[in-house]
């Protein structure tokens, strides 16, 4: 194994096991992870990066689409932006909303798999216990 490597594989009377070594979050970045995170624990707000995730909108075509008031979708998306999770950008008389972070597609992708196994492995479960 070579030193670059982020786990230890330790090996037992042929058993292997993978010891994932975790990195320690710098304590000034904490804060700030945690308001992401707090930013995307609302499911309004997850309704709203959903369609921003299809590309960019205007705050009238995410009121249209999620169904919410323009006064709610503007509160979201000022706590979407102060999280830095959107940008936006002024055309006209309209902002622009837009995904800010590339990674958030990925994280949300990573979150949707994690639920539906979840939800599949209980309703398999209830399904068992039949």
């Amino acid at each position: 194994m070579s030193d670059d490597d982020d786990s230890e594989e330790s090996r037992s009377q042929g058993i292997i096991i993978v010891v994932k070594k975790i990195q320690t979050i710098p304590e000034a970045f904490l804060e700030g992870i945690a308001k992401r995170f707090r930013a995307m624990g609302e499911p309004s707000r997850l309704r709203i990066l959903q369609g921003l995730m299809l590309g960019e909108k205007s705050v009238s075509v995410l009121v249209e689409e999620t169904g919410l008031t323009q006064s709610n979708t503007s509160r979201h998306l000022q706590a979407l932006f102060e999280a830095s999770l959107v940008g936006r950008r002024k055309v006209g008389l309209e902002v622009i909303y837009f995904i800010a972070d590339p990674m958030l597609e990925r994280l949300c992708e990573l979150m949707c798999s994690s639920e539906r196994s979840r939800l599949e492995a209980a309703w398999t479960g209830a399904q068992h216990a039949r």
